[in-house]
């Protein structure tokens, strides 16, 4: 998706369709985490919460349980 940014004041803003914010489940009143590595931008809903590593590999131990031999039939 392209977008440009629109003049707001003194400072441009960038403008998200209700569709986007619908799909990341975030209203005008969502904190919104913006980070950049210098040549690009990430803006994050800060409702997401970071997952900790022992609860990824309790979900990792449930869907091997109970996708495994899909998994394995994939694998193939």
């Amino acid at each position: 998706m392209r977008k440009t940014l629109s003049r707001h004041g003194n400072s441009y803003a960038l403008v998200l369709e209700r569709s986007l914010m619908e799909l990341l489940h975030i209203t005008p009143d969502t904190p919104l985490e913006i980070q950049t590595d210098g040549k690009s931008l990430t803006i994050t809903p800060q409702t997401l919460r970071q997952i900790t590593p022992d609860e990824l590999a309790a979900h990792a131990l449930l869907a091997e349980a109970k996708y495994g031999p899909v998994f394995e039939a994939l694998s193939k």
